[in-house]
């Protein structure tokens, strides 16, 4: 639950996404229906402040289970993934089943085209989750019921006091609610010969596999290994025989024909064994992939951080024009995109909607919209040309005097860190930045950690978040501040010469070959990013640590951006900086506590106690001898929790990649300091 009522979530039940006066309010809701198949039985995730919503024909029944960060349908409880609340658990459903028109677009359009390249062309924006901009009573448990749809997810339950089983649409176990309290939203057993309608709670058990599907756990199959049951109707119980709760000590029991199974024969080394092939089966889309699925199911807990990995893409908004006109039609081409005619532009005109554009005729304004259609015309007919993200914005930040001002873009150049004039050029001050993230697909089992780049997961391990290619995605817009550090490229070539560098940077690029043939990555010595990256990122891995100690900011709310390329040819671009900054959906994001720290005295202070920290780690001397060929679990030197690695919402590279011998001199590397 956040604090701040005007940048909640909120979980409800029936489909759509419901929002107060605020822009950044989603709620779940949850429907009556029961099965995954039936389109009319089905949970949503709404966004607004309407907790329930009844029909007399029973079909529908919405009820609010909780609230969620705007960040959350990203990162943490995005599509296909599961929602684990006090008494039930949900699955999140896909797009197809989303209200879209009640989806407010996000306009950059960089990122938008970085996607097309992804995903397809058929892609045509991307939209924060449905809500309603009109909605006031966020505790009217009675109001518009809009949001994101989910499903009972697993749908086997359990009665907490006679401990049978069986699933939601058996007809043992209803639906209870209690309007205004979304915590006690549960199901009961009601013919429990225990206890009066003892709640039911969903089993722990679900079974899901690389390539992304998931299936609820077989129980009946399982405990009759394969066979069918002697008996014509299977009576099923889920115990616990000691007090540890290990899977060895979990029971399924069939009391219909007595025969019995431990949950540990499906958990241990050889438990993909006695579990049946996967049916590739999709539930967040109702469907099964038509070419079936070879790979082995897995048994895993819900709220497992291995049942979902989002894959995610974002970009900063960087002002690409000196024109104010151009740059307001650019910030808010989401609303101006239907405008087709003249006569069109002049009747929107007349709403509240289009007040930024009171300062221009109706004539400027559409001779710019036409301009800029003909623009984009002209760049969707170019072949597969690569849209880089962060050239057009390393070239602002580089040169931040002639960039221009936005309301959600603010730089200011100041002086080098004190004492380390000779190492970076200079600090720019980020006042105001704006993030778009978007979630492409996701994963299951394993981690996009474990491959270099999104790019280079295979196809068949994606999941995706729409039966068909998707034309929009979900996206989060959000706001901050931060530092970047602009390093003299001289400083950096001059390091780059040195010998025992260069061994360095070859013991890397073995030890990279080596990650990508155990994944079995082609080709193997594709994509390694140099030692010039390893020393940009550790720095931002060191600083950072320091700042979140003095900015007041979490580690886990800092994050950052690495801008890094050689080039031998004086001619062509070379890159090399760090943006730390931060960016959060509510106030948190622009406290100024990060550009505050920018001050040269200052800024150099916090490097000096950086590097200090990094010198000597707590797991010294095994982590100083470290080696990057020594694993395959990730690429880095001497580094490790205790000293270099950061949260993994921090981190653009999954804590791969780092080395503080690049920085200052270990126990047992000597030679490849950047800043003796």
């Amino acid at each position: 639950m956040l604090d701040d009522a005007k940048n909640r979530f909120a979980l409800f039940l029936h489909s759509g996404l419901m929002l107060d006066d605020a822009k950044n309010r989603f709620a779940l809701f949850l429907h009556s229906g029961l099965m995954l198949d039936d389109a009319k039985n089905r949970f949503a995730l709404f966004l607004h402040s309407g907790l329930m919503m009844m029909m007399n024909n029973g079909e529908t029944k919405m009820i609010k289970l909780g609230d969620l960060r705007p960040s959350q349908l990203l990162y943490t409880f995005g599509i296909g993934s599961l929602i684990d609340l006090p008494n039930m658990s949900v699955l999140v459903m896909g797009l197809d089943d989303w209200d879209t028109s009640r989806c407010q677009p996000v306009t950059e359009e960089r990122l938008l085209a970085a996607l097309r390249l992804r995903l397809g062309s058929q892609l045509q924006k991307l939209s924060m989750p449905p809500f309603d901009p009109d909605a006031k009573d966020h505790d009217n448990p009675f109001g518009p019921q809009i949001g994101v749809p989910v499903v009972p997810f697993p749908r086997w339950l359990r009665c907490s006091r006679c401990n049978h089983i069986s699933t939601v649409d058996s007809g043992l176990f209803k639906l209870k609610s209690v309007p205004y309290y979304p915590d006690r939203t549960r199901y009961v057993h009601i013919n429990c010969n225990k206890a009066k309608e003892p709640p039911a709670l969903p089993v722990r058990f679900v079974v899901a596999c690389k390539n992304g599907h998931l299936h609820d756990f077989p129980w009946t199959d399982y405990v009759h290994r394969g066979q069918r049951c002697s008996e014509k109707t299977s009576v099923l119980i889920l115990k616990e025989v000691g007090v540890s709760g290990e899977a060895s000590d979990i029971i399924v029991k069939c009391e219909s024909c007595g025969m019995e199974r431990r949950m540990g024969d499906a958990l241990g080394p050889g438990g993909s064994d006695v579990l049946p092939s996967c049916k590739a089966w999709h539930p967040h889309l109702r469907t099964r992939d038509k070419d079936g699925c070879s790979e082995p199911l897995r048994v895993t807990l819900l709220g497992a951080s291995n049942a979902w990995f989002p894959i995610t893409l974002s970009a900063i908004s960087i002002p690409n024009s000196a024109t104010r006109l151009i740059q307001i039609l650019h910030d808010n081409w989401a609303t101006l995109e239907p405008v087709t005619s003249l006569d069109i532009l002049r009747a929107f005109r007349q709403t509240p909607f289009f007040s930024f554009l009171t300062e221009f005729s109706d004539e400027e304004i559409w001779d710019a919209i036409v301009k800029k259609r003909a623009s984009e015309d002209q760049a969707d007919t170019r072949d597969n040309e690569e849209e880089s993200l962060k050239i057009p914005e390393w070239e602002v930040f580089s040169n931040p005097e002639g960039s221009p001002v936005t309301d959600d873009f603010k730089l200011r150049a100041v002086a080098p860190p004190a004492g380390y004039e000779k190492f970076i050029e200079k600090t720019v001050l980020v006042e105001r930045i704006r993030e778009v993230r978007a979630i492409m697909n996701f994963t299951r089992i394993e981690s996009p950690g474990d491959f270099m780049d999104g790019d280079e997961i295979p196809e068949e391990r994606l999941a995706p978040l729409s039966r068909k290619d998707p034309t929009w995605l979900p996206a989060a817009e959000v706001h901050g501040e931060g530092l970047f550090l602009h390093f003299k490229e001289s400083a950096i070539r001059e390091w780059y010469e040195k010998r025992a560098v260069k061994k360095r940077n070859q013991l890397f690029f073995t030890g990279h070959i080596g990650w990508r043939k155990m994944r079995k990555i082609e080709p193997n010595d594709h994509g390694f990013p140099s030692l010039r990256y390893v020393m940009l990122h550790s720095f931002a891995h060191g600083l950072m640590r320091q700042l979140s100690i003095e900015c007041g900011y979490t580690a886990a709310s800092i994050r950052e951006r690495i801008y890094s390329r050689y080039s031998e040819d004086p001619e062509e671009l070379s890159m090399a900086g760090i943006l730390i900054y931060t960016a959060a959906s509510d106030s948190e994001g622009t406290l100024g506590g990060l550009v505050n720290l920018g001050d040269p005295e200052t800024l150099g202070r916090h490097i000096d106690q950086a590097l200090e920290q990094i010198r000597v780690c707590a797991s010294d001397p095994l982590c100083a001898e470290h080696l990057p060929t020594e694993n395959t679990t990730g690429i880095h030197g001497a580094a490790c929790h205790a000293c270099l690695f950061a949260p993994e919402t921090s981190c653009e590279r999954g804590n791969k990649y780092l080395d503080r011998a690049t920085l200052v001199e270990t126990f047992s590397m000597q030679g490849t300091a950047f800043f003796e």
